[in-house]
């Protein structure tokens, strides 16, 4: 793909100089940072556009490329903003409308020279002062060209900002080119993954122990919120695994970065088992709750039912000798009343008795 020039007097994201002398974006602007790279060494400036002049007329190496990068940064641009850096640096439109909009699934995609990553960010946070956290989601789009990085954020998770810091300290690393910031990003997404993991199998060790407690606790609103968490982190991790491994046999990635991005393929294979396995364990330990949920509704019913047996007998016979007939039996008798309740007294403690023998009370 033929790169678009930058017009000598195109501004883009103007900008107030730091103290420091690092520009600092508008506080409107989507735009967090922006830096060209020479020799894996930044190179601020005013302006993107001045860094894309840096880079793109300025010396080249033997083969006719570009012995940098710029790297641009923004946290969830308006359309705007990301198409006047698509003019710049040639990104396919159907691309842009996916950074525009967000909620794409993780994935790879190739426009001629120029590859197009999405990967899904994952945090796990409070949503209530009682603590309970759920899985938020988020997602970081990578274009990725021969002289260009744009990345661009949705989300308040996944901040990019210390992955450039880390870089910058390697500058032996940034001096492979865009495919190195492709695998620090994808480094720190996994990394999320495997941190969010850690803390979701934590709740289902508390769940685990107050289900198979002695005391008598309604887990089951607790289960199935960890089961809805633990289906945003598949549909974050497992179709990451392709994109992962596609963009290791990829020419434009040095051979260096491929030994690392294999690495992080790696971490993203075990923490996508490790999800897998919180799936299977959160069902039994669903099925073991609601069994004791059962038997204790069980126990309550024989409970009530053995108590409704014994008081029926006191209400039968008073039920009897509450009804106006001349002729009842021992009604006349001095002592009938006395009778009459050592017979109920004596009836219950036998039901009562027996109840207690076979469990129901």
């Amino acid at each position: 793909m033929a790169m678009t020039r930058v017009r000598p007097g195109r501004v883009l994201f103007k900008t107030r100089g730091r103290p420091n002398g690092v520009p600092a974006p508008r506080r409107d602007s989507a735009v967090i940072d922006w830096a060209a790279y020479i020799d894996g060494h930044r190179a601020s400036t005013e302006t993107v556009a001045d860094a894309v002049r840096l880079i793109r007329d300025g010396r080249l190496t033997a083969d006719g490329d570009s012995a940098g990068f710029v790297w641009v940064g923004l946290h969830e641009p308006s359309a705007t903003e990301l198409t006047e850096l698509a003019e710049v640096f040639g990104l396919h439109p159907l691309a842009v409308e996916d950074a525009i909009h967000a909620h794409q699934r993780p994935k790879l995609e190739r426009y001629d020279d120029v590859h197009f990553v999405v990967m899904k960010t994952v945090g796990y946070v409070a949503t209530d002062p009682g603590g309970t956290e759920v899985v938020e989601t988020g997602e970081i789009m990578i274009f990725c060209g021969p002289d260009f990085v744009v990345t661009v954020r949705h989300g308040a998770h996944g901040a990019l900002g210390p992955v450039r810091r880390d870089l910058e300290k390697d500058p032996a690393r940034l001096a492979l080119g865009p495919a190195a910031v492709l695998h620090a990003v994808a480094d720190r997404v996994v990394d999320g993954y495997v941190c969010v993991a850690d803390a979701v199998m934590e709740d289902i060790d508390e769940v685990e122990e107050a289900v198979f407690s002695p005391e008598r606790t309604d887990e089951s609103r607790r289960i199935y919120r960890l089961k809805r968490e633990v289906i945003q982190l598949k549909r974050a991790v497992g179709p990451l695994a392709g994109p992962l491994r596609n963009l290791s046999g990829r020419r434009f990635v040095p051979a260096e970065i491929k030994e690392y991005l294999r690495d992080v393929e790696d971490h993203l294979t075990r923490v996508r088992e490790q999800v897998e396995a919180y799936d299977e364990l959160l069902n039994p330990i669903l099925q073991a709750h609601m069994t004791q949920v059962t038997v204790a509704d069980n126990r309550d019913m024989r409970k009530i039912s053995a108590w409704g047996a014994i008081f029926m007998v006191p209400t039968a016979i008073a039920g009897v000798y509450g009804m106006n007939f001349d002729f009842m039996p021992e009604t006349q008798w001095r002592y009938g009343y006395p009778m009459i309740l050592g017979v109920i007294t004596l009836a219950c403690l036998s039901l009562y008795r027996g109840f207690r023998r076979n469990g129901w009370l």
